[in-house]
């Protein structure tokens, strides 16, 4: 994790800024995203359900999920990957196109192609190859894997061997890419990533970037902040911007004093000064999916555990709330909020010839935290435009009418 850490500071400090600067001095837009936006503005949505006629009432026209990885460990096309096309299938024969993410180093490396030896790099190649090729007519975009820079995503690989494992993907698929179009994306700026990508940009139809301003962290974000973090991309890539993920939560406030004491007493610990003395056994009280992925983070090594668990965005998991700061102003964590924020943001993103296209992050209330496990954990459950139950919420009416003014 500290490899990652000093990297994107490395990074950051030498390109991030220059860039910045340099990206509201220069045209956003050229030939190729002119071209790119003619053919329509790409307005999606992640983690679907299957009630095809309400996403397209809400004016709606990609879907975006992974797909699994093809094989299983002797060889055949696994029944995962399988259901995954019969499943994009059916979107793409409702008129929904599909953005497909292509599958992460772990599941690679598990089958048996690691990029970090030669052997394996010529699978991941002849995998990723495998993929875009099966695929055709049936999805519309590819993604090449997703975040890598996000530690839980992209270990046990460093930022080099992640940026290549990009890479040759898509030097691997450009011949065959037929009317898919393909690109990568990044969490945010990730100055890291793109200057390592750049020589191999010439092989992607779009550079995407994730954008959670006001959701994570204990810090408060800012619209303008968009504008600058899509134009920096631009600046790096000058290929057109999806923005691959972007969204609000409809929920989530601040735990008082008392209850999270009362968190902490259900650990057995009485302040986080003390859970510091007894963290190794405090992580092995955690829900078993926050124990996963703390242990992954951190290596196995408890001299980690306690910043990664108090000091980083993980604690907004621990004691599941939303801090007061953590919001865009004018744009609270409520269901009101969320449609408020949905209404402006898309004419915003519009209005800036360099973007393609955007993608919600997600369709449906999910039923409990992916990270943590837990379900009243307001981190990554709230964000769906529609309940757990499929019932539309304020935002997704509020989504409906803004791109019915783009469309």
């Amino acid at each position: 994790m500290e490899n990652f850490l000093k990297e994107q500071i490395k990074y950051g400090l030498k390109y991030l800024p220059k860039n910045l600067v340099k990206s509201f001095f220069i045209p956003s837009s050229n030939n190729e995203t002119e071209a790119f936006r003619k053919k329509g503005f790409i307005c999606g949505v992640c983690h679907p359900n299957e009630n095809y006629e309400q996403i397209k009432g809400a004016n709606i026209g990609w879907v975006r999920f992974d797909i699994p990885f093809p094989f299983d460990k002797d060889g055949n096309i696994s029944t995962h990957y399988l259901s995954f096309k019969e499943r994009a299938l059916g979107y793409e024969q409702n008129g929904i196109k599909v953005m497909a993410v292509t599958p992460y180093p772990n599941s690679y490396i598990e089958g048996g192609a690691d990029i970090r030896n030669a052997e394996g790099k010529e699978k991941v190649k002849e995998i990723t190859t495998f993929l875009i090729k099966d695929l055709q007519g049936i999805v519309s975009g590819f993604q090449i894997t997703n975040e890598m820079g996000m530690p839980h995503f992209t270990l046990p690989l460093n930022m080099t061997e992640a940026a290549e494992f990009i890479a040759v993907q898509l030097e691997a698929v450009y011949p065959h890419k037929g009317d898919i179009i393909v690109g990568y994306n990044s969490a945010g700026p990730q100055a890291d990533l793109h200057c390592k990508l750049l020589p191999y940009v010439k092989y992607c139809d779009y550079v995407g970037i994730d954008i959670y301003l006001g959701c994570f962290d204990s810090f408060p974000g800012f619209m303008c902040l968009f504008d600058a973090l899509i134009r920096y991309v631009w600046a790096m890539t000058k290929k057109p911007v999806i923005i691959q993920e972007f969204g609000y939560m409809s929920g989530g406030k601040p735990k008082t004093k008392k209850e999270k004491i009362d968190i902490l007493a259900s650990y057995g610990v009485g302040s986080e000064k003390e859970a510091k003395e007894k963290i190794a056994s405090l992580v092995e009280k955690l829900p078993q999916s926050l124990k996963e992925h703390t242990k992954k983070v951190c290596e196995n090594n408890e001299s980690r555990y306690f910043n990664l668990i108090f000091k980083s965005d993980i604690t907004n998991h621990f004691y599941r709330e939303m801090p007061r700061i953590t919001k865009i102003p004018g744009y609270d964590h409520t269901p009101e909020g969320q449609a408020k924020f949905y209404k402006d943001i898309f004419a915003r993103f519009y209005k800036k010839k360099c973007v393609a296209g955007a993608i919600i992050y997600c369709y449906s209330d999910a039923d409990h935290c992916y990270i943590c496990g837990q379900d009243d954990c307001p981190i990554e459950t709230r964000w769906g435009l529609v309940t757990r139950d499929g019932e539309p919420k304020p935002s997704y009416y509020a989504v409906k009418e803004a791109l019915a003014k783009i469309k």
